[in-house]
Order: C-alpha cells, then sequence, then structure tokens
C-alpha cells in the first residue's frame, strides 16, 4: 500500500510539473490567424497606350496589397504603337507574383472600320469595349473575387493603400475622386434625362475638396471597385445594354444605367488625394496631344509628390534634353531651397528641356550695407501699384537674380534666352505653344 502511495505521488509530481511546463496538448493554445485579404480582379483595358504604360503600371505593381491575393485580367487591341510589346514583358516578368493572369491581345486590325483616328469613340469601340468590360467580369465572377476593379491604363494611383481604403467604406461600386489640372474629374454629380452630364452646385465643393466624404452620384468612371460579394451586383452589366436602356451607346453611361436598374448607387471618395488623371482630349486629337496630356498629368503629381517613377520591370529609354532652340534657359533658385530645384530639374528633364541653373540673391540675408554697395536706391515716394507698400527684400532679391541674368545674356551676347523661376507650373502643349507667343 505505501509502495502504491509513493507511486501515484511520483506520478502526480510529474502531471504537475508538466502542465506548470505547459507539456501537455490540453493547455496548448495559439491566437487565431488573421484573414487573408479579399480577392481583388484588376481589369486593364489598353489602346494606344505605350506614353503612360511604364508609370500605370508602376503605380499598379506598387499598391499596398498582397499581390497573390490579386487576379490580372489585361486586353489590349487595335494599337498603332507598341502597347502590345509592353504589357506582354510586363505580365511576362510579374505574372508569377499574382494569383491569376489572363492576357488578350489582337494584333489585327489597328483601327475600327467607322473611326476617323484612333482618339476617334464610335458606337464599334464603344461596343468593343463593354464587350471586353464584360468578359472581364465574367471572370471575376467565375473565379469567385470578392472585389472587381476597373482601372483604365493613364489612371496614376499615388495612394498605395487605395485599395484597403475603398474596401473600407463598404459600398457596392465606389471610386477614388482623381485629381486633374482642371475642374474634370471621374465623377458626375447631375445627369439629364437622355443620360449626359449635368452641371450642378453640389460638383465644386466637392471636387475642391471643400466637402470631404464619401457621396452618392449619379456617375463614376474610369477608376472604381465593384464590390461582387453584395447580392446586388450579380444584375450588373456591362453588356448587352439593359433592355430598356435607349440612350447614347457610351460605356460609361450603359454602366451606370445598369446600376440604376440594379438599384445600386454609385459612390465618389474624396476623403484624401488617391490619383491624377489627364483631362480627355477632343475626338479628333492626335496621339502627340494625348501623350502630352498625360505628360502634363505627370507633372502635376510632382507638384505635391515625389517624382512618379516607372515600372521596375520595364526599361525606359533615357530622356534627350535641349535647349528648344533658345541660346540658353535659365532656372532661378535659391541655393537653401534645394526641394525645388530638384523638383523643377526632374520636371525640366521629363519634357526633355535643359537648363542652367542661377543662385537667386537671397533677399531675406540683404542688408542696408549690401543694398548700398550695389548703388542700389529707392525711388522716392514709390509705392508697389498692387499692394501700396514699398519693396520687400525678397522683391528686391527677386529683382536682382533677373538682374544678373540680363546682365549675362548681354555679355555673352545671346539672341534668344528663357528665364523661369523654380515654382513654375506648366500649361499642357507648353513646349508647342511657347513659340506662338
Amino acid at each position: 500500500m505505501h509502495r502504491v502511495s509513493s507511486l501515484l505521488s511520483a506520478l502526480l509530481c510529474v502531471l504537475l510539473s508538466g502542465l506548470s511546463r505547459g507539456y501537455f496538448p490540453e493547455e496548448r493554445w495559439s491566437p487565431e490567424s488573421p484573414l487573408l485579404a479579399p480577392r481583388v480582379v484588376i481589369a486593364l483595358v489598353c489602346r494606344n497606350s505605350a506614353h503612360s504604360l511604364p508609370l500605370f503600371l508602376g503605380t499598379i505593381e506598387r499598391l499596398n496589397y498582397p499581390k497573390d491575393r490579386i487576379a490580372l485580367w489585361v486586353a489590349t487591341d487595335h494599337n498603332i504603337d507598341n502597347t502590345t510589346a509592353i504589357l506582354r514583358d510586363w505580365l511576362i516578368k510579374v505574372q508569377n507574383y499574382y494569383h491569376y493572369v489572363e492576357w488578350r491581345p489582337q494584333e489585327e486590325p489597328r483601327g475600327f472600320e467607322d473611326e476617323a483616328g484612333p482618339k476617334h469613340w464610335t458606337d464599334l469601340r464603344y461596343e468593343h469595349v463593354m464587350k471586353l468590360r464584360q468578359a472581364a467580369l465574367d471572370t471575376a465572377r467565375e473565379i469567385w473575387a470578392d472585389y472587381f476593379m476597373v482601372v483604365d491604363c493613364d489612371n496614376l494611383l499615388t495612394n498605395q493603400d487605395v485599395l484597403w481604403k475603398l474596401m473600407r467604406e463598404n459600398k457596392t461600386i465606389v471610386a477614388p475622386m482623381l485629381e486633374s489640372r482642371a475642374a474634370y474629374s471621374n465623377f458626375w454629380c447631375g445627369m439629364t434625362s437622355q443620360g449626359y452630364y449635368k452641371r450642378t452646385p453640389a460638383y465644386m465643393p466637392m471636387r475642391k475638396q471643400e466637402r470631404r466624404g464619401c457621396f452618392a452620384v449619379p456617375m463614376v468612371h474610369s477608376t472604381y471597385l465593384v464590390d461582387l460579394r453584395k447580392e446586388a451586383s450579380r444584375q450588373l452589366a456591362f453588356y448587352p445594354p439593359h433592355p430598356e436602356y435607349n440612350w447614347a451607346l457610351d460605356d460609361v453611361i450603359i454602366f451606370a444605367y445598369s446600376a440604376r436598374m440594379a438599384d445600386v448607387q454609385m459612390y465618389v471618395c474624396n476623403k484624401e488625394t488617391y490619383g491624377y488623371f489627364p483631362v480627355p482630349v477632343r475626338s479628333h486629337s492626335t496621339m502627340q496631344d494625348e501623350e502630352e496630356s498625360f505628360l502634363h498629368t505627370q507633372l502635376e503629381v510632382m507638384v505635391k509628390n515625389p517624382p512618379l517613377e516607372p515600372s521596375s520591370h520595364l526599361s525606359v529609354p533615357p530622356k534627350q534634353p535641349n535647349k528648344m532652340g533658345f541660346d540658353e534657359v535659365f532656372m532661378i533658385n535659391l541655393v537653401r531651397r534645394t526641394d525645388r530645384r530638384d523638383r523643377m530639374l526632374r520636371t525640366l528633364y521629363e519634357q526633355e528641356i535643359s537648363c542652367k541653373v542661377v543662385a537667386a540673391v537671397d533677399g531675406k540675408a540683404l542688408n542696408t550695407t549690401d543694398i548700398e554697395s550695389m548703388g542700389i536706391k529707392m525711388l522716392p515716394g514709390y509705392k508697389d501699384p498692387y499692394h501700396g507698400r514699398p519693396l520687400t527684400k525678397g522683391e528686391l532679391g527677386c529683382f536682382l537674380s533677373h538682374y544678373n541674368i540680363w546682365k549675362e545674356i548681354a555679355d555673352r551676347g545671346l539672341q534668344t534666352s528663357l528665364v523661369i523661376e523654380d515654382d513654375l507650373r506648366f500649361e499642357v502643349f507648353f513646349k508647342r505653344l511657347l513659340p506662338q507667343c
């Protein structure tokens, strides 16, 4: 009996020791792992987009979202540039990062029968684009994707968290408001009885972000997210148009009508800056017009953001800067404003403009002795005609900076020169319009 008692005591000690050290399965536990990110299909339909693809694809691959939860659906056709080759090269290099890639190229024909040029939107072109987007939507449904995202191939999504932020809005269709130099954006606040744009007082406060939020609107386009988990999303369609639709054959209007008939409200969010896109060129414009419009969008991005870099999987030929026929291009910059100098040099480089950086005279560093030593005297009683005050030191420094350049122009015998400052913002078609000034 004593021996049995000793064995039981020993066993109890082993059990207690094991429990204290966590040896037994009953005491093992692990926290639940996090949920996988929702599955997203990103649909890209690109035509004659060679000028925008390096930067555009760079923004896609830099999205802060697990690539193995993204499927890429990419189509291109009717190109007169090398869009197909760029997309093919990129997809070959990135396909292993993404969950799934569907590639639909079409080399011929290079134009539609009823179009006057590559920028002309005809009924055949509208119908073709709608069929492609419907095919992409069908694929998303077939592979049981949670979300479907449409992005035009010249839209630059600078906010890398845009996917997560749109998902958190919990809307069936939601678009990030895109910026442009003009009042144009990727949403409407009003629509006529024929389905066309209608100007309303609500638009500009939203466009200027005087009112911030996520707003119900009759139309979003270019870039938007569709939540396929929502039951009503099953009724959405790009093609064919809804049986009751009798407005113009336009892909964005037809999809908005489909949403209306499915009782799905479209939303646009302007809580922050999500990205940029170019103002559309006219249907009779040239490829050069579109390229310059996109370049201007790229320059607008750099006003408030670091410059965008092209896709790391694409090689982009270096620019060939020149002086645009001028004897010299001078760029005035305060030495202490390296941020402005770097931004302006990158801006000029992107436009293939070379320049000579001239150190500005820092008006804040000037004192009375400096001014007198240069022989500068103020006109008695002079007042600025706009502000009714004498010149400030900053204005005096600006004048001296330009004066020094005038002296250099005279000393070097330059016939034509261009002088710019480091806070210049360029208009669309700047290089084309400049010779006409």
